[in-house]
């Protein structure tokens, strides 16, 4: 098939998502149609239901796809492109035709330069495996990449982004809370919890609803899943905050929103106790920022 030499395939996967592992697969030898596995998480929803194995990583059992399918999982669920799975799966999954479909090159790219920062900032490269030379051009039999994300998109549809993390801070009086509102687009309420994800590695979750204290450029219904994403590429800053508990704690995160980019600039910690905060949310909706504020 074009654009796939045979030969060893390098499997690199980095830490704690990815473990560099090496397997060779010859495309020329024999596959056989299986169901994808319920407990494939990363390919349940990619518009069909058998692949072929070996796949294209060179991985000939369940065995070994499933779990090594699920250290990709925190990757996607960061939002990085909407058709990372789509990718993903077509590696790890291969749809069951006559021959194998692979990835175009556009494809590889749009997913790579949207996802690689998100690697970034966890210390990894895109890996070697993904080489996006490797993968044929867009007039071949391949998957070709569609840009669902224009620039107006984004613009009313912010992503978060890997940052510095942010100031964990005790709020102090109500009128320095709203004076930091006003110095920011937006200010959530939220409950966050750690607990232990699929591969041992602590993962950080929003529990129930957000509420918007000052939404900002941020819609209600997308806000969730925007926090989410955030606490997933930067994992870092997470681990700092988040205590060490399942039953979760209330935040307010305070940000702005960059070159469509959603940018959290200070955290605190809501105590039940903690009327000054209480009081500022309070006030938020009718107090007026000055000028220079």
């Amino acid at each position: 098939m074009p654009g796939l030499t045979r030969g060893c395939v390098l499997s690199l996967l980095c830490v704690p998502w990815f473990v560099l592992r090496t397997h060779c697969f010859d495309i020329g030898l024999s596959t056989k149609c299986v169901p994808v596995p319920k407990e494939m998480g990363l390919c349940q929803d990619v518009g069909y239901s058998e692949m072929r194995l070996p796949n294209l990583m060179g991985h000939t059992a369940f065995g070994e796809v499933i779990p090594r399918s699920a250290e990709w999982e925190p990757l996607l669920r960061t939002g990085c492109h909407s058709q990372a799975a789509t990718f993903l799966c077509s590696l790890f999954a291969p749809v069951c035709l006559d021959t194998f479909i692979q990835p175009c090159r556009s494809m590889c790219v749009a997913v790579r330069d949207s996802c690689r920062h998100v690697l970034a900032c966890h210390g990894q490269s895109w890996p070697d495996a993904f080489d996006c030379d490797r993968f044929p051009a867009d007039e071949d039999t391949c998957l070709t990449s569609i840009n669902t994300e224009s620039a107006a998109y984004r613009k009313f549809f912010p992503k978060p982004t890997c940052q510095g993390c942010p100031a964990a801070e005790e709020p102090g009086a109500h009128k320095r809370v709203l004076q930091t509102f006003c110095q920011n687009n937006f200010a959530v309420k939220v409950t966050l919890a750690r607990r232990k994800g699929a591969t041992g590695v602590s993962e950080y979750d929003v529990q129930g609803r957000v509420e918007m204290i000052s939404p900002g450029s941020l819609f209600p219904f997308g806000t969730r899943t925007i926090i989410q994403q955030w606490l997933l590429i930067n994992a870092n800053c997470a681990h700092t905050m988040i205590r060490s508990s399942n039953r979760g704690a209330q935040y307010v995160l305070i940000g702005n929103v960059r070159d469509a980019n959603i940018i959290v600039n200070k955290i605190y910690l809501w105590h039940k106790r903690d009327t000054q905060l209480t009081l500022a949310a309070r006030k938020w909706k009718q107090h007026k920022c000055s000028k220079d504020a």
